[in-house]
């Protein structure tokens, strides 16, 4: 198995054999908090350490969300955005709309030392427009997971040999170790944040996708038996909530304190929180052992929201300057090759080189759950879907109140399809 090691110095010995670079500097934009931040950071600066004769980064993080994908649009219109920009894969399709996104062409991944099947084809395909075009190249997928707590599943003949998660294979499985869990004394078992839209909707989409639902099928929203299998979806998670087996309207924080202080022996979250988990636990604090796993098949087939990272180059009313531009493409090459570091952050190397190596399989719980790269279900190709979409909206005021028992599912369902068709165009 080819090491990270090997690949370093197959590429240390392809830079020897290709011209330097004229000095460039190149101006990034992100929108990475947190100990994404930390690490990207660490990453920048690495790079320009290596590249100091050649290629610097100046960077810039600006605030997540709507705000940071309105300054790309209104800057790219008049020519004053950055050389390269983190996106979510997800916002393609409404960049696309918008007109703000270059195309990656295969002369550009050249120079970046990459090919499309350098990457997992499901993330190369949500990173392209419907012809095909490529718009952005992948950095991680991170996805929803499911963590555990293996001292409170001892005895309950839900772990194997080794302490890892087993007998969940469908949702009978895995209501029936709710349900047991309850009767042991533990109040509410599951704990996800069932007052946020954002992961509200992964959990519902994840849900509706192993069920083999479209949300959006041509121009229609939950065509045909899309819409029963959405309520479905919706009726599922209402009834984890009517059963005690989740909180109701808990924030991000709370839902993740029920977990991390034993009171929930199920946390459905983002990779993003195995950073939390493992620097509890290295500090004492966290009290239990934990893992975190591929969200089972509950409803018939893997399938697991996500979204991917990704870097894009910003359309601009004059054309890069083409040395420039190889600049830009060194640098996305580089930081594939060297996503180990970002890896630490619980996501999974959208480059395979990097997610198939030995490095990376001993890494924990992330090789775990590294599978479920080959069944990602991606937002919908649609303007109206993505990262602070109208999607998202629809969920805060819709699924969330049903979910929370407020609404009824079959209710829920009809005015979301009814609100999103109205957007279509």
């Amino acid at each position: 198995m080819r090491t990270i090691r090997s690949l370093v110095a197959a590429i240390a010995m392809a830079a020897v054999a290709t011209p330097a670079l004229a000095e460039q500097e190149v101006i990034w934009w992100d929108f990475l908090g947190g100990g994404d931040g930390v690490r990207m950071k660490a990453l920048i600066e690495r790079f320009n350490d290596e590249h100091a004769d050649n290629i610097s980064i100046t960077a810039t993080t600006l605030e997540w969300g709507v705000p940071f994908y309105t300054k790309v649009r209104t800057s790219a219109a008049v020519g004053e955005g950055p050389d390269i920009m983190t996106y979510h894969q997800s916002r393609i399709p409404l960049a696309l709309e918008e007109g703000v996104l270059s195309p990656v062409t295969d002369a550009d991944l050249g120079n970046a030392g990459l090919t499309k099947d350098d990457f997992f084809e499901l993330s190369i395909e949500a990173a392209s427009g419907a012809d095909g075009t490529l718009y952005a190249v992948p950095f991680d997928i991170h996805s929803v997971v499911l963590y555990y707590n293996k001292d409170a599943l001892e005895g309950a003949g839900l772990l194997d040999g080794d302490g890892n998660l087993t007998g969940i294979g469908n949702l009978a499985d895995f209501e029936a170790a709710l349900t047991s869990l309850v009767e042991g004394g533990m109040a509410e078992p599951l704990s996800y944040a069932t007052a946020d839209a954002g992961t509200t909707y992964r959990v519902f989409y994840t849900l509706f996708n192993q069920m083999g639902g479209e949300l959006i099928t041509g121009e229609e929203i939950l065509a045909g038996d899309n819409a029963e299998k959405a309520q479905r979806a919706i009726e599922i998670m209402a009834g984890w909530r009517d059963n005690g087996w989740t909180p109701q309207q808990a924030e991000y924080p709370a839902s993740v304190a029920l977990f991390t202080s034993g009171r929930s022996a199920f946390h459905w979250n983002g990779v993003w929180e195995v950073p939390t988990m493992v620097d509890l636990a290295a500090s004492g604090e966290l009290g239990f052992e934990w893992g975190a796993i591929q969200i089972p098949a509950l409803m018939g087939e893997f399938a697991t929201w996500a979204d991917s990272h990704a870097f894009a180059i910003p359309q601009q009313p004059d054309p890069m300057d083409p040395a420039k531009r190889e600049a830009v493409m060194t640098v996305v090459g580089w930081m594939a090759q060297n996503s180990l570091a970002w890896a630490e952050a619980g996501h999974i190397p959208a480059f395979r080189a990097v997610s198939e190596s030995d490095e990376f399989k001993s890494m924990e719980p992330n090789a775990t759950y590294a599978a479920l790269a080959e069944t990602v279900a991606y937002d919908p190709r649609s303007e109206i879907a993505g990262v602070a979409s109208p999607l998202y909206d629809a969920v805060q005021n819709l699924i969330v109140p049903a979910v929370d028992g407020f609404l009824s599912p079959a209710d829920a369902v009809a005015q979301m399809q009814a609100d999103l068709q109205r957007l279509m165009r």
